[in-house]
């Protein structure tokens, strides 16, 4: 039996739509760094390295339950894990948890918009549902190849915007775990741990359904599982030095409602209004799935029925995003639901275990 090729181009497409999904408006604006990391000071980058070591595991884990079990839908997970009763509960949960978060990608575009050009917000929470819904349309195979290539490309250039925030105030670096305390920051947890076990939690409600079924549709196990592997280490080291960077500068970004393009416009003025258009960027390939996700929990792809659903819930979400603070979203539906994605963690890894234990049993035999 022939080895099989690796395709290198394939992997960094599904390391690319991982990194992308996971970047969304709470990432590209800098909000979710800020409250999640940033707010714990140093602490926050230990609580970078909890959240590597826990995508690692829950991607690698979704894409090949999905290529191995290929379920009609990616949602059906939950019920592996577990079980009918409990999983039919993640099931629902999480279909109103990422519609929750498709309302935080309209509310981020919104506030991104209004902040770097003075537009009012529905402005961009319109783009944002227009490019959002007519993407959707297209499936899940247009999906992944178009926020595959996008990903890469904004973790980059974060990368270098982290950098340059380091770079141009390193004493901010230096005494920012003196100032955090006279700060009144919103935060997504009483400490660094909780916060980040809890940034992970909601992230596995969101990859669940969509990593599943790009197992699913994967024809190489190890492609997707190394395609993971580079897309938790390259999103992990971007949040690590973002995080640095807005801890390096976190009196001036204290109760902004985009952090990033605070730091891009102290670099340059032309690179905050670059910049503006990478965190729109960021905030679309995570729109996407969410939305699509949605949607083909309750129609088939390609169908009339699919295509007005996209329409009217991308309607409703621009309608609702637009009506509370982006930072109020940020804090409320992601940290709610994090601690209810963090019971699913702990459903993972009993049946991890299980698994296991049942093949060296077999092999015993």
């Amino acid at each position: 039996m022939e080895k099989q090729q690796i395709s290198w181009g394939r992997v960094m497409t599904y390391a690319g739509a991982f990194i992308a999904f996971l970047i969304g408006s709470g990432f590209a604006t800098g909000q979710e760094v800020l409250q999640y990391f940033s707010s714990y000071g140093y602490l926050g980058i230990l609580g970078v390295v909890v959240v590597f070591l826990l995508f690692l595991y829950v991607g690698i884990d979704f894409v090949t339950v999905g290529q191995k079990h290929k379920f009609p839908k990616g949602s059906d997970v939950y019920k592996y894990y577990c079980g009918n009763i409990i999983g039919s509960f993640y099931d629902y949960f999480s279909i109103a948890f990422i519609y929750m978060s498709f309302i935080v990608m309209i509310g981020g575009a919104g506030a991104t918009v209004n902040q770097q050009y003075g537009l009012p917000t529905f402005v961009g929470g319109i783009m944002m549902g227009i490019l959002a819904a007519g993407t959707v349309i297209f499936g899940l195979g247009k999906i992944v190849d178009v926020i595959g290539k996008i990903g890469p490309a904004i973790i980059f250039l974060t990368i270098i915007l982290g950098i340059s925030a380091i770079v141009k105030n390193p004493q901010g670096l230096a005494s920012a775990n003196e100032i955090i305390p006279q700060l009144n920051l919103l935060k997504a947890s009483s400490n660094w741990f909780y916060a980040a076990a809890s940034y992970v939690g909601f992230c596995m409600l969101w990859l669940a359904g969509f990593m599943t079924s790009m197992g699913a549709s994967s024809k190489s196990r190890k492609e997707s599982v190394l395609g993971v592997t580079f897309g938790a280490v390259g999103f992990s080291v971007a949040l690590a030095i973002i995080t640095l960077g807005i801890l390096a500068n976190i009196e001036q970004l204290a109760g902004s409602m985009v952090p990033s393009l605070i730091l891009a416009g102290n670099i340059n003025s032309t690179l905050a209004i670059i910049f503006s258009f990478i965190v729109v960027a960021g905030i679309y390939t995570t729109a996407v799935p969410l939305l699509w996700q949605v949607v083909a929990r309750f129609s088939e792809e390609k169908t009339n029925k699919f295509r007005i659903l996209t329409v009217v819930l991308a309607a409703i979400g621009v309608f609702i995003g637009l009506k509370v603070p982006f930072d109020r979203l940020v804090n409320i539906i992601y940290v709610i639901n994090g601690y209810v994605g963090i019971i699913l963690l702990g459903f993972m890894l009993v049946k991890t275990i299980r698994v296991r234990v049942a093949d060296k049993q077999q092999l015993i035999k």
